[in-house]
């Protein structure tokens, strides 16, 4: 019963540092074409990362290690599968994004300068990532109701 709480426990508070970072990537990415805040930037980004390895580590465990409701709930219930759809889209469109500030962060760590053109389409890419991430708690909250199940 501890393991099943203090598991739900990281994955909730994922929530929490994983919409913010996206949230202050995205606006990061939006400013910075006004007022460049690679630093910033590139702190939302690693715990953006950091919470989305919570993210997929203690969701597998839950869904997939007996914690929760069984395997088998899961896998019939249609939100899980539209939770699970959304995740992949969410992370398909984090595929450029990333290679991106990969890219950055190894410009600057040169100490030559950063190109920041791209970082409007990165706001916009970030945004509808964080709106996808209060799409999946929808789904999340109904899953823990028995909805769809």
């Amino acid at each position: 019963m501890t393991l099943r709480w203090l598991v739900a426990s990281i994955h909730l508070l994922a929530l929490g540092i994983g919409l913010g970072a996206i949230f202050a990537r995205a606006h990061g990415l939006q400013a910075a074409r006004r007022r460049p805040r690679l630093h910033s930037i590139l702190l939302a980004d690693h715990l953006w990362a950091v919470a989305a390895v919570l993210w997929l580590t203690t969701g597998l465990w839950r869904a997939f290690g007996g914690l929760e409701k069984g395997t088998a709930y899961y896998l019939q219930n249609p939100l899980f599968h539209g939770k699970i759809t959304l995740f992949v889209i969410l992370l398909l469109l984090e595929i450029w994004p990333m290679i991106t500030l990969i890219k950055w962060r190894r410009t600057a760590r040169r100490g030559d300068p950063v190109s920041m053109a791209a970082t409007k389409t990165m706001a916009r890419v970030s945004y509808a990532q964080a709106l996808i991430v209060v799409a999946m708690v929808l789904l999340a909250a109904g899953i823990a109701r028995g909805i769809g199940g």
